[in-house]
């Protein structure tokens, strides 16, 4: 997996955006040895985003240095990591700050017949894949679920902010999933509906669709307009909750739905249902073995990587 900006560095400014080549370790302890390595506090190392352990990840992160000197990367080495570039930059990197992730998957012994997988991934390279949130949002065999009800609920009391972010995005992401796995049963996960809040594919603003006309309809097949479900509302503040079913979630836990704050009018933040591949390698079969390469993205992110049906 690799990243993909979207941007280039600038080549100066108090921010080092260091690109990383990982394997086996997670985000978070990388950017804790990052910040060793530079001699500066943990919370001065950011990242567009969480990538699994278990992968060959290409990430970036962004240290704040101020007009303190860099270290000799070349000399910063680490068995689980390596620093591949680093240049000066203005501005921290932050959550989301991505064109996309560039996938390439290889699987063995499939037992598809490959006439009937080379029609699967025609279809995904014609509609896209749904945007689920991959099981890792969710912790080691869905642990975090519980965690976060207990959080909202008030039964479990948290200083730490980033657990409180990851609960949070937890909880927001089992919502979303259950939505987007509606959807799917309804087969309306990649259609533009009546009251629909869209999303556009390269600006990703949000606007609400009151009916859907032909124009829209031919704009949503071509991947310029998403169909958007529930992701996070009330701008980095906690949103009002209200009680809701249990849909989608595998372990019976109530969760609170997370819902607009009265009188807010807008539609929060939202997440495109559809995920779609950007370049025309994006999938092809050899013999028993496939490979997938391209990027896979939409709003700007993308945490299922559904041609392969594995989280990204």
């Amino acid at each position: 997996m690799e990243e993909v900006l979207g941007f280039e560095t600038q080549g100066d400014g108090e921010h080092v955006l260091v690109r990383v080549e990982k394997r086996g370790a997670n985000t978070q302890w990388v950017a804790k040895e990052l910040a060793r390595m530079a001699g500066i506090p943990p919370r001065d190392v950011s990242f567009a985003g969480r990538k699994d352990r278990q992968a060959v990840a290409v990430q970036h992160f962004s240290l704040w240095l101020g007009k303190r000197p860099e270290p000799d990367w070349s000399t910063q080495t680490h068995p689980e990591f390596r620093v591949l570039a680093a240049a000066r930059h203005r501005r921290k990197l932050r959550i989301g700050a991505l064109r996309g992730n560039r996938f390439r998957l290889l699987l063995r012994d499939l037992t598809v017949p490959a006439a009937a997988l080379e029609s699967r991934l025609a279809q995904i390279r014609q509609r896209g894949v749904p945007n689920y949130f991959g099981p890792q949002r969710f912790g080691r065999d869905g642990a975090n679920i519980a965690r976060a009800a207990a959080f909202f609920s008030g039964e479990l009391s948290i200083r730490k902010r980033n657990l409180r972010s990851l609960l949070l995005s937890t909880a927001r992401s089992l919502i979303f999933n259950a939505v987007v796995s509606q959807r799917v049963a309804d087969n309306t996960w990649d259609k533009i509906l009546p009251g629909e809040v869209c999303m556009l594919d390269g600006s990703h603003s949000v606007f609400h669709a009151d009916s859907v006309d032909a124009a829209l309809a031919a704009r949503s097949a071509a991947g310029d307009v998403h169909p958007t479900g529930p992701s996070l509302v009330g701008q980095r503040r906690y949103p009002r909750l209200r009680e809701c079913s249990d849909a989608g979630n595998p372990g019976g836990t109530r969760l609170c739905c997370i819902c607009p704050r009265p009188g807010g009018g807008g539609a929060g933040v939202r997440a495109p249902c559809t995920a779609l591949a950007r370049d025309g390698s994006a999938v092809a079969v050899t013999g028993r073995t496939r490979t997938g390469a391209g990027i896979f993205s939409a709003g700007g992110r993308l945490y299922h990587g559904g041609a392969a049906g594995t989280g990204g």
